[in-house]
Order: C-alpha cells, then sequence, then structure tokens
C-alpha cells in the first residue's frame, strides 16, 4: 500500500511544518484548525450561477443552509449535502468547494445543512438537524427552483454517516422518498475493530486515533453508538434503501466500513457501487484541486447521480419559483 505522489508532497510538508493532529487539540483549537484548511473557491470548473445561505426552524432553534443552484428554466432535481468533520468540526463553509462542484457537474440544486455539533450537541442533534432539513428542503422545493421527487442524500467523512443515516431515516418514518445515497469515506460504527482501523495510525493523516476521539465526542453515552442512526452498519434491515455510491481511499481507517455496507446493502437488494481508490488516505475529495483522482471521484459522483435521477419517472412538470426563499 504506497501512498499517492501527491500525498508523499501533503505528507513532507506537514511533517516538516510541525503538523498537529486535530485529536490532541482542544474542541475550539481543533475547530480553528480546521477552519483554516477550508479550501477556496476551484477555478477547473464552472461554478452553479447562484450561491447564497438560509436558515430554516428546526427542532432547536434556526438551521443554516446553504444553496448552490445552476442556472435552468426546468425544476431541477435536489441533492441535500451534510458535510464532513467528525460530528465536531466543519460547517457549509468547510465543503463550499465540494458543493460547487457536485451542483455544476450534476446540473442539481445542493442544500448544504450546517447541522448541530457535538460535544455541545451530541447525538442525534445533528441527525435530527439534518433530517428536518430534509424534510424542509423537500417541503420548499420548487422555491429552490428545485424538484421535490427527484432527492438524493450525499456527504463525505461524518456527513457520509448523516447521509446513510437520512436514508434510513426517511424509510423508517415515511420520510421524503430519495433516488440515491452517496457516502465519500463514511464512518459507519461507532466501535468496529476492522483491519483497516488497525492498520491506519498515521498522525499526519486522518486515523484510528481520530476516529475514536470525535466518537467519544459524539456520543455522550458509549451505548448510543448501538443506534442504526449512529451506527448504520449496525441496522437489523437494509432493505428499501435508496441505490448507494459509496468511496473510500486504501489507506482510510474507514475503508472496511464502506466496504462492509455497500456488502450489506447488495445483500438486501439494494444497487450498491463500491470504489476504493488505491493510495488515498481519509478526505481526499478537499483536495481536489490538486489531485486528479479526486476530480474524477467528483464527476463519478455526478454521473451516478444524474443515472439515479434520470431513473425516476417524473409524471408532470413542477413550477419553480426561483429565488423565492432568499
Amino acid at each position: 500500500m504506497s501512498l499517492d505522489p501527491t500525498y508523499v508532497m501533503i505528507r513532507n510538508y506537514r511533517e516538516a511544518t510541525g503538523f498537529t493532529p486535530l485529536y490532541t487539540m482542544t474542541v475550539e483549537e481543533a475547530r480553528r484548525a480546521d477552519a483554516a484548511t477550508e479550501a477556496g473557491s476551484w477555478n477547473w470548473h464552472e461554478h452553479p450561477e447562484e450561491v447564497f445561505d438560509l436558515t430554516f426552524a428546526g427542532p432547536a432553534g434556526q438551521v443554516p443552509v446553504r444553496v448552490y443552484r445552476p442556472q435552468s428554466d426546468q425544476p431541477l432535481p435536489l441533492l441535500m449535502y451534510f458535510n464532513g468533520g467528525g460530528f465536531v468540526v466543519g460547517s457549509v463553509a468547510t465543503s463550499d468547494s465540494i458543493c460547487r462542484a457536485l451542483s455544476s457537474f450534476a446540473q442539481c440544486v445542493v442544500v448544504s445543512v450546517g447541522y448541530r455539533l457535538a460535544p455541545e450537541n451530541p447525538f442525534p442533534a445533528a441527525i435530527d438537524d439534518s433530517y428536518a432539513a430534509l424534510k424542509w428542503a423537500a417541503e420548499h422545493a420548487a422555491e429552490l427552483g428545485a424538484d421535490g421527487r427527484r432527492i438524493a442524500v450525499a456527504g463525505d467523512s461524518s456527513g457520509g454517516n448523516v447521509a446513510a443515516v437520512m436514508a434510513l431515516r426517511a424509510r423508517d418514518h415515511d420520510g421524503p422518498p430519495l433516488s440515491a445515497q452517496v457516502l465519500v469515506y463514511p464512518p459507519l460504527h461507532s466501535n468496529l475493530d476492522s483491519d483497516s482501523m488497525r492498520e491506519h495510525k498515521d498522525p499526519m493523516f486522518f486515523n484510528a486515533y481520530s476516529s475514536k476521539w470525535f466518537w467519544s465526542l459524539y456520543l455522550a453515552d458509549p451505548a448510543d453508538g448501538d443506534s442504526p442512526y449512529a451506527s448504520p452498519l449496525s441496522a437489523a434491515d437494509h432493505s428499501r434503501l435508496p441505490a448507494a455510491l459509496i468511496m473510500t481511499g486504501e489507506l482510510c481507517p474507514v475503508r472496511d466500513e464502506g466496504r462492509l455496507y455497500a456488502d450489506a446493502l447488495a445483500r438486501a437488494g439494494v444497487p450498491a457501487q463500491y470504489h476504493e481508490y488505491e493510495g488515498l488516505p481519509h478526505g481526499f475529495l478537499a483536495v481536489s484541486a490538486k489531485l486528479q483522482t479526486g476530480r474524477d471521484a467528483l464527476r463519478l459522483i455526478a454521473e451516478f447521480l444524474q443515472e439515479r435521477f434520470e431513473s425516476d419517472d417524473v409524471l408532470e412538470p413542477v413550477a419553480a419559483a426561483a429565488g423565492a426563499l432568499r
């Protein structure tokens, strides 16, 4: 398992500049450090015509969302996006570049959700906010210029966990029907003793210690990890879920969780694609400005979404009221 050349350069730079793992910091220090790595707008693709921020009334106050909308005279499919950050760091700002790319490539409205963070707001706060956002966006799809009958969920890292949980919760509670779920290097079990978790402990990247630290802050009680809405891999039933695209990196500690989840979905009759990227650690989408493989992965996600959106029969046009919620 050799490290991709781009990540060799990243690793060398981090070693030379005294990189400090987030799990050795306080929560506030980790949030500041994570925000400092926020990617600027990528210049290698077109951007959606409109990007704007809104809030809506969530279960415990106002929930911020960021909306990305390409130019279109017709309602576009809707993608709910959930940022990574271990449920502790991260925001709509840190996932901005990814959302811009997906909105442009997949030609869909993207709603990025600023769910509450742990440890101040432990499980299930992030899940409650995100599910409220899913229902809100479905109800207001026309006002967003979107088609409420073509909705998918996606996320990277902890956001991949949230996306998987949204699919489970929507199924279990008669929520909005979903066309697809995209899970990028998702942590899907709070305490899985896997080969990949044992193998990957390099302090220059997200590793097994990172995973343990984030889960310890997300779960107020370790027993909460038994819930399928915390650990989707532990769900008793994976049937009747939307088709899935799952991506992991060969050198990622949660690699095996993604692979096992794809297997669980397939056994339950759910179409599931699994892609494992050679030589890459956790978080590779964020460096797509320098990593061609990251760009290719983003385009693959867009192609998968377009196929799933097109496979859903839309019987009659939905009138768009673009900009009504701005």
